[in-house]
């Protein structure tokens, strides 16, 4: 009777932490920091650098290399100069423990660019390791 009970209360008690446990590594793979989006969707350079990995690939149009963060800070400020954000809109995210990405649109002065980012955890913190602008054609 009494491992006829345990069993029941192990069931039990996988039954309910298992989808907790599901539910909370979802959650923490998928979720950015508000800052980083923001910082997109205000054209804010200096405050999205706060998030580039030591080096960082960076493409925009006429432009594609890995640059170091502060390369890559005053290639974005140049590029929100010429293409003024007006919103930031994430259409999809995802990833696995670490490693997370997210695809958005982001509407600008200048036309449209869809904007793809890489993120990973480095010491709990989150770092963009790629960044990506491709201009969206107006059909």
């Amino acid at each position: 009777m009494l491992k006829i009970n345990s069993f029941k209360n192990a069931l039990i008690l996988i039954t309910l932490v298992l989808p907790l446990g599901f539910i909370l590594s979802s959650a923490s793979t998928t979720d950015f920091p508000q800052g980083m989006l923001d910082a997109l969707k205000t054209g804010n350079s200096l405050q999205l650098s706060k998030y580039f990995n030591t080096s960082i690939e960076l493409a925009i149009p006429g432009k594609e290399d890995i640059y170091s963060s502060k390369q890559a800070e005053l290639i974005m400020k140049d590029f929100f100069t010429k293409h003024v954000p007006s919103n930031f809109v994430v259409l999809h995210k995802g990833g696995k423990e670490g490693s997370q990405y997210a695809i958005g649109n982001l509407t600008t002065s200048n036309g449209n660019f869809r904007v793809t980012l890489w993120v990973k955890l480095k010491e709990n913190k989150p770092y963009i390791h790629q960044l990506r602008f491709e201009e969206e054609n107006a059909d």
